[in-house]
């Protein structure tokens, strides 16, 4: 996985060669292949045009049996005031062709734009080899902070039966050593994830012992309620309609400080979503300057949060559960 931050021409020209070498090692066939270079040129090319600090990323779907590409851009430009018109060809408000949206809706098997004046805009484009439309209920971003190659930053999700069990681990510090505490964390969790969080939390604990340590925090969706511990400085959210409740981690390094871990039950609202995230997103964004974003896609959420609070100065990570 790796971000670009688009910034000129050769910027494009890169996106597009990775998009193309991505689907070259996933087996696409070469027309489907085409169209996804197309529609990350297109994307690139309207971030460089339109866009204020725009980024774009191309990595692999694993949500199917049959891996599929995604791709995502995100800005802190203008915003767009009529999305309907901007996806329609032939707008454009650089004296352009704007054909760029409109052809990645047609040749995308899902294809959602997320825009709110002020606050930039984000995309959304997922690619199959064949066409399909799966239902995706989690989805989660990472991002290094400037200057490192591999992120610190760790996070997953695990179907275990009638549960979701979303974990997301922020290494201490940065670089490899960082990653390799996130990475023991998520495979503690992996080992049998329909326990319970504080049980999972305790595993994770043990484990990172051998390694610098991080904060850590699990949630489970079952039906109706959200079970949730968490250890250190990840931030917890219930999103409900354009609003927010935190849930509660205690104080501690996993590894290697932990007062006695607690879990907590939250009721889970209807069509609403749990959001965690490393300290690389500022706590302070607020739901309601977001309207309609729990209604999104679980990526498209993920993605507009990082481009509304994340900050390139420290690894940032965000989990999305929308089951």
């Amino acid at each position: 996985m790796r971000w670009l931050r688009v910034q000129g021409p050769s910027t494009v020209a890169a996106a597009r060669s990775a998009a193309r070498a991505l689907a070259s090692q996933l087996r696409f066939p070469d027309p489907r292949a085409e169209q996804l270079v197309v529609a990350v040129s297109e994307a690139a090319s309207n971030l460089q045009k339109h866009a204020q600090d725009g980024s774009l990323l191309v990595r692999v779907n694993h949500d199917t049996d049959m891996p599929g590409i995604e791709l995502v851009t995100i800005d802190s430009g203008p915003g767009v005031r009529d999305l309907g018109k901007a996806l329609r060809d032939g707008q454009s408000s650089a004296g352009t062709l704007g054909i760029g949206l409109g052809a990645i809706r047609r040749m995308a098997d899902l294809c959602d734009l997320y825009s709110v004046p002020g606050h930039g805009t984000t995309l959304v484009a997922r690619f199959w080899p064949e066409p399909r439309r799966p239902a995706i209920g989690c989805a989660g971003l990472s991002r290094p902070i400037t200057g490192e190659a591999s992120c610190g930053d760790i996070y997953g999700a695990f179907h275990a039966g009638p549960l979701l069990t979303g974990v997301l681990c922020d290494g201490l510090g940065h670089g490899p050593l960082a990653a390799a505490a996130a990475s023991e964390a998520l495979a503690a969790v992996a080992e049998a994830p329909a326990e319970e969080p504080s049980v999972l939390l305790g595993r994770v604990h043990r484990r990172l012992s051998r390694t610098r340590g991080g904060a850590v925090a699990i949630a489970q969706i079952d039906g109706p309620t959200v079970r949730f511990a968490g250890l250190g400085n990840v931030a917890a959210w219930i999103l409900a309609g354009d609003s927010r409740s935190g849930m509660v981690s205690v104080p501690g390094i996993a590894g290697h400080q932990a007062r006695k871990l607690r879990q907590f039950e939250y009721p889970m609202p209807p069509r609403g979503a749990v959001v965690l995230h490393s300290d690389g997103l500022s706590s302070r964004w607020d739901a309601r300057e977001l309207p309609g974003l729990v209604t999104a896609d679980p990526l498209v959420l993920a993605a507009a949060l990082l481009a509304e609070a994340g900050t390139h100065r420290d690894d940032a990570s965000v989990l999305v559960l929308k089951p």
